[in-house]
């Protein structure tokens, strides 16, 4: 597990931040070159930017389908999710995510009505409502959620989601108090957590002196609450 959620300092994080990208790229390289740096291309600029354009913020099937895509490429990989978002309707979709955000800063709500489609499980509902509204929201990767402190066993479930997002939101506002530019998110602080992680996993060099950083906090990051695993929803 990473010591970077713990790590109170901005800097550190911005470090992390800086990174995000060639942290993609190494990752990107064991798999399908080029696969999973354009859909995360996407995914973090393009598709922002397509929800926000529209008077009321929605997404359409195939910018569905293609979510899930990024999704099971950049962690993993259930192909059966991917099936069953396809075979939603675009009207039911459009609908769909069109009240999700308009219930919004209600997340919980958002959350369920998002679930109602087929193959959407709350993490994918999340990964939709992050595209469009980050400062509200992130997506709930499993290597950010294993990156928090008291959430394993991880559970794909919209309470455990709760939780997550109410620790990514308190880190969140921490941060933007000691930081100048103000500029954190939940959104983002994910993008961090999941470089950290993925470089941990993979044995990337690329973060090795942040390593260094986090390590004064390490112990701030045990999981004294873990209970026994339970069976994983989907997600």
């Amino acid at each position: 597990m990473s010591a970077l959620f713990a790590c109170e300092d901005p800097a550190t994080w911005r470090s992390v931040y800086g990174k995000y990208w060639e942290v993609v790229e190494a990752k990107a390289k064991r798999k399908k070159p080029g696969k999973l740096l354009n859909l995360d291309k996407w995914y973090q600029e393009e598709l922002p930017t397509l929800i926000s354009s529209r008077p009321d913020k929605h997404v359409t099937l195939s910018e569905l389908v293609k979510l899930m895509e990024w999704k099971l490429t950049r962690g993993k990989f259930r192909p059966r999710l991917q099936q069953l978002a396809a075979s939603n309707s675009e009207d039911t979709v459009e609908k769909c995510s069109r009240k999700a955000f308009s219930l919004l800063p209600d997340v919980q709500a958002a959350i369920a009505e998002l679930s109602a489609l087929k193959g959407v499980g709350p993490a994918t509902a999340s990964a939709v409502l992050a595209a469009g509204a980050p400062e509200q929201t992130a997506f709930m990767s499993d290597e950010a959620m294993e990156s928090v402190p008291g959430l394993k066993p991880i559970q794909y479930t919209a309470k455990h989601y709760a939780l997550y997002l109410d620790r990514m939101v308190e880190r969140t506002e921490k941060l933007n108090k000691v930081d100048p530019q103000q500029d954190w998110t939940p959104h983002r602080l994910e993008l961090c957590l999941w470089a950290m992680t993925t470089a941990e996993q993979q044995q990337l060099p690329l973060l090795k002196d942040v390593d260094v950083k986090a390590d004064s906090v390490a112990e701030k990051c045990s999981d004294a609450d873990q209970r026994p695993a339970k069976k994983l929803k989907t997600r």
